[in-house]
């Protein structure tokens, strides 16, 4: 499965995220519930678990559905097949 780009991020720390992306986010602790509004968040403020980069508001980046890492968006772009 292809990694899933999101296109900017909606803060340094967390982008919304729908129900469905759940699963993925979950697999290494990237998943953040429970505001008022019942919202799912993916957690970035690690940044990218591959080369060490910042996500901040406004990047684009990805998340490894197989591996539940979180990528900037070069270490991404070399995931995608050609």
């Amino acid at each position: 499965m292809e990694p899933i780009h999101f296109e900017e991020a909606d803060s340094d720390d967390r982008t919304h995220i729908g129900e469905g992306m759940t699963k993925f986010a979950r697999k290494r602790g990237h998943l953040e519930t429970g505001d008022e509004e019942n919202r799912h968040y993916l957690v970035h403020e690690d940044g990218c678990e591959s080369c060490g980069a910042a996500i901040e508001a406004g990047d684009s980046f990805y998340l490894d559905p197989e591996t539940g890492e979180v990528l900037c968006e070069e270490c991404g772009d070399e995931r995608m097949p050609e």
